[in-house]
C-alpha cells in the first residue's frame, strides 16, 4: 500500500525545490523555471509555492482510482514513441536509460518508477505518483502544442490548485465518505493559505444544520486557519443550538477566535447534561480568562464527572486573581475529593505568590494535604520549596487515604521541579 506523505512532503527526505525537480537532466545550467499556472503565481500564495505544488500533486495523485492507467493516458499525451510508453509502463528503467534525453525523460522515469511500485519490488519511495501531474504541467509549459492533451489527461489544470480545490468545495455536498475526504484536502489547502479553500471553510462553520456533524467539527477543530469575524453570527447560533451534537466544539471555536460575545452562552453550558460539553465550556472560559465566570466554575470543582472537574480547576488557574486563588485554596482544604491533585496543579499556576502558603501546608497533620502541597510545590520549581520537598522526601512515611506515601509524593515533586528547572535553563 502506497504511504500518504503529508502536505509538505515526505519528512524522512530532504525536498528538492521547484527548479531541482523540474530542471531537465541535461541542462543543468538553465535558469530556474517559472511556474506558469496564474493561482500558483498569486501574491497570496506564492511564500508557498513549492508546497502548493506538492500538494496539488499529491492530491491529484491520490484521487485516481486506476493510477498506473491514468499515468499511462498522461503518457501517450506527450506524443512520444509507443515503445517508450511500453517501457515506462512495464517499469522497465535501462529500457529508458538508453533513451534519447527529451524533455519528457523525466516524466517518463517518474512513471517507471511508479509503475515499479506498483507492482511491489520495493525499489522506489511511495510518493513517485505524487510527482507526475507538476512535472507533466512542467512539460505542457515547455511545450506549449503539448498543454492541451496533457491537460485533459491529468484531469485537472490549468488552474491547478484552484481547479482542484473547487471540486472539493462541491464534493462537500457527496456523500459522507467524500465529504470527509473533501474537508481534510480544503484544510491543507487552507494550511498553506489559499483564499478559496478558507471562503469553501467558513461557509461550512457558519451553518452547523445544513453540515454533516463529523465534517463540521473537523473544520472547527481548526478554525484558526480560515476562522474571522464573518463565521461569528453562525457559531454563536450553533452555541445556542445546545442540543446540537456539534455544540461543545462551536464554545471552543468561539474563544479560540475570542468571540466575547459568546461568554454568557459558554456559562449557561457549563449546567449542560452532558459532562463533555461541560468540559469544553470550563476550557473555553479558561482560554477566555474570563473573571465573572469564576463564581458558576467553582460550582464545577464539585461536578460528579472527574475531568469536568480537572477541567473546571485548570481554567480558574488560567483566569488567576484571588477570588479564583480562594475558591482553589477552599476546595483543597475541604477534602471534598480524594483525587484532588488537579486542584494542586491549579493553584501552582498562581506561581511564587502561593508558595509560602504551601510551604506551610507542608506541616499539616493531614497526610492527603501534605502530599497535595509536594505535588503543588513541585509544579512552582521555586528554590524555597526544595527544602521542603528534600525534608518529605527523606521522612514522612504516612499513607494518604488513597494508600501512596508522602513521601512518595514529594519525591515526585522533586522530580518535576528539577526537570522544570533544567528546561528552563536550557531556554
Amino acid at each position: 500500500m502506497l504511504r500518504r506523505d503529508a502536505a509538505l512532503g515526505n519528512p524522512r527526505k530532504k525536498c528538492r525545490s521547484n527548479a531541482e525537480m523540474f530542471r531537465h537532466p541535461t541542462d543543468r545550467e538553465e535558469k530556474p523555471l517559472a511556474v506558469g499556472v496564474r493561482c500558483w503565481n498569486d501574491p497570496e500564495m506564492t511564500d508557498h509555492r513549492d508546497a502548493v505544488l506538492r500538494l496539488w500533486g499529491r492530491q491529484l495523485y491520490e484521487r485516481q482510482g486506476e493510477p498506473l492507467a491514468w499515468a499511462e493516458a498522461i503518457l501517450e499525451a506527450t506524443g512520444r514513441p509507443p515503445t517508450a510508453v511500453t517501457a515506462a509502463m512495464s517499469g522497465r528503467l535501462d529500457a529508458l536509460a538508453d533513451s534519447p534525453s527529451d524533455r519528457a525523460w523525466l516524466l517518463f522515469r517518474t512513471v517507471a518508477k511508479l509503475a515499479a511500485n506498483l507492482r511491489g519490488d520495493g525499489r522506489y519511495d511511495a510518493d513517485v505518483g505524487t510527482r507526475i501531474g507538476p512535472l507533466a504541467l512542467w512539460l505542457g509549459e515547455l511545450e506549449p502544442p503539448l498543454a492541451g492533451s496533457l491537460g485533459d489527461a491529468l484531469g485537472h489544470p490549468p488552474d491547478g490548485p484552484t481547479s482542484l480545490v473547487t471540486v472539493h468545495a462541491a464534493e462537500l455536498n457527496r456523500s459522507r465518505t467524500i465529504r470527509l475526504r473533501a474537508i481534510d484536502a480544503l484544510l491543507e489547502w487552507a494550511e498553506l493559505g489559499h483564499p478559496q479553500a478558507r471562503a469553501a471553510l467558513s461557509e461550512v462553520a457558519s451553518d452547523h444544520r445544513t453540515q454533516d456533524v463529523a465534517v463540521w467539527t473537523k473544520a472547527l477543530n481548526r478554525i484558526a486557519l480560515f476562522g474571522d469575524a464573518s463565521v461569528e453570527p453562525g457559531l454563536l447560533r450553533a452555541l445556542a443550538d445546545t442540543g446540537h451534537r456539534g455544540v461543545r466544539w462551536s464554545a471552543l471555536a468561539c474563544a479560540e477566535l475570542g468571540f466575547r460575545r459568546a461568554v454568557p452562552l459558554i456559562t449557561a453550558l457549563l449546567e449542560h447534561p452532558d459532562p463533555m460539553v461541560r468540559e469544553a465550556a470550563c476550557e473555553a472560559l479558561g482560554i477566555f480568562e474570563e473573571d465573572a465566570a469564576v463564581p458558576a466554575l467553582a460550582a464545577r470543582l464539585n461536578d460528579e464527572t472527574h475531568w469536568v472537574r480537572s477541567s473546571a480547576a485548570l481554567a480558574l488557574g488560567q483566569i488567576g486573581g484571588d477570588q479564583a486563588l480562594a475558591v482553589l485554596w477552599q476546595a483543597m482544604m475541604e477534602r471534598r475529593n480524594p483525587k484532588a491533585n488537579h486542584l494542586a496543579s491549579a493553584i501552582a499556576a498562581f506561581g511564587p505568590p502561593v508558595v509560602d502558603d504551601l510551604i506551610a501546608l507542608t506541616t499539616e497533620p493531614d497526610p492527603d494535604l501534605r502530599a497535595l502541597a509536594c505535588r503543588a510545590l513541585g509544579s512552582t520549581a521555586d528554590d524555597r520549596a526544595l527544602p521542603a520537598l528534600e525534608r518529605l522526601a527523606a521522612h514522612d512515611l504516612a499513607r494518604t487515604t488513597l494508600g501512596g506515601l508522602v513521601a512518595t509524593a514529594a519525591k515526585q515533586g522533586l522530580r518535576t521541579a528539577h526537570r522544570i528547572r533544567a528546561r528552563t535553563a536550557s531556554t
